[in-house]
């Protein structure tokens, strides 16, 4: 990648990931090297937040961001995009740092926004090219059939809104309230692509293939599968009020 390629951050949300921060940063950077990456650890019990301070000494590309609690994925993704926002980003990377999103996929994600044809690439499971090759009949119909209802309900062209790998151009961040934004996982997911929909954003699917987590626990649970349905419930209702932001697509 050449010098003048734009300022891109990851930011990767962690809680109890001990075994897996180091790793996902070394392979990270050995994919992207001119990239920096935001860790931002929720205070995890297990030292993942030492380990992420050990890294940021021996890196100038890493940083950590501590909070005191676990407040939710998205709050933890909103308090990481303010940050890097204030580092000078200009792409912004979102992805797990359990091994889930394939390192390998990223110049695929980056490509369409380093070319300018897009603002926003979401890593999409259910386009063509896009294969989960592990999951249970059930975790895929709860993650395809939430895509589903998201789509019909909030009038989406894109095949998968509960993904959380994606590519977002920094004028996309600051285009979006974020103080309004929900902080589950699914819902923001959801929204954030509904409200970067809204507001006129090119946003294209890139096919990945979803894998299994390589260490830790999924912190997946109903709360947050049905707090993604009142969610995009009440996004719908609020957009026809008025209240979520609207302009002409291709303005950003």
């Amino acid at each position: 990648m050449s010098t003048s390629m734009p300022r891109i951050w990851f930011v990767l949300p962690t809680y109890n990931e001990k075994d897996n921060v180091r790793p996902i940063i070394e392979a990270i950077l050995a994919t992207i090297p001119e990239a920096s990456v935001l860790i931002v650890d929720d205070n995890s019990p297990d030292g993942t937040g030492a380990i992420a301070d050990e890294l940021a000494a021996e890196r100038s590309n890493v940083a950590v961001l501590h909070r005191e609690a676990k407040e939710g994925l998205g709050r933890a993704y909103v308090d990481g995009f303010c940050n890097v926002s204030a580092r000078g980003a200009e792409i912004v990377v979102q992805m797990d740092a359990d091994f889930s999103h394939p390192v390998r996929y990223l110049p695929a994600l980056l490509e369409p926004l380093l070319t300018g044809q897009a603002d926003m690439a979401l890593g999409s499971r259910y386009v063509p090219g896009g294969v989960i090759p592990r999951w249970n009949p059930v975790r895929r119909f709860i993650s395809k059939g939430g895509s589903l209802f998201a789509r019909i309900v909030l009038r989406l062209p894109y095949r998968d809104l509960t993904g959380g790998f994606k590519a977002i151009r920094s004028q996309v961040l600051q285009s979006i309230d974020l103080d309004a934004v929900h902080a589950g996982g699914y819902a923001f997911q959801i929204e954030m692509t509904y409200r970067a929909y809204r507001l006129g954003s090119r946003i294209v699917e890139v096919p990945i293939t979803f894998e299994e987590r390589r260490e830790g626990a999924s912190k997946m649970s109903r709360g947050i599968v049905l707090e993604a349905l009142k969610v995009v419930l009440a996004l719908r209702w609020a957009a026809a009020r008025g209240q979520v932001p609207a302009t002409k697509p291709g303005r950003l």
